[in-house]
């Protein structure tokens, strides 16, 4: 399987995944993040023997992404985005939805302990 079949077949496990180890952490930071005009809030979890990283990103009028970044093996770097579905948002926990939401709004980051954001 490839990392595209794997992003866009198995979005909600991965996004499980990401939610899980968020949610585990004493601090989790939520970031606010650019690039020419678009604007994004975003939380992420590295997989560091792996190189690899899962984001969750929200733009503007609650379009939300899952962002999947890592290297091959020529270590050129490939980053995949998968619009999410409306079920696969419903995975993501209402507290995260909302810190997301104020720090895309606010334009500034967060930082908040991981079990917050469980409900």
């Amino acid at each position: 399987m490839t990392y595209e079949e794997l992003v866009k077949n198995h979005a909600g496990e991965m996004i499980e995944k990401l939610v899980t180890d968020i949610l585990s952490k004493d601090v989790v930071e939520v970031r606010f993040e650019f690039e020419d005009n678009e604007q994004w809030s975003v939380i992420s979890m590295h997989i560091y023997e792996e190189d690899k990283e899962i984001s969750l990103r929200l733009h503007a009028n609650d379009r939300y992404e899952l962002y999947f970044g890592y290297y091959d093996d020529e270590d050129e770097f490939f980053e995949i985005l998968q619009p999410l579905t409306a079920e696969q948002i419903k995975i993501i926990p209402k507290r995260l939805q909302k810190v997301m939401e104020k720090v895309l709004t606010n334009e500034e980051g967060l930082r908040l302990p991981g079990n917050f954001l469980s409900k």
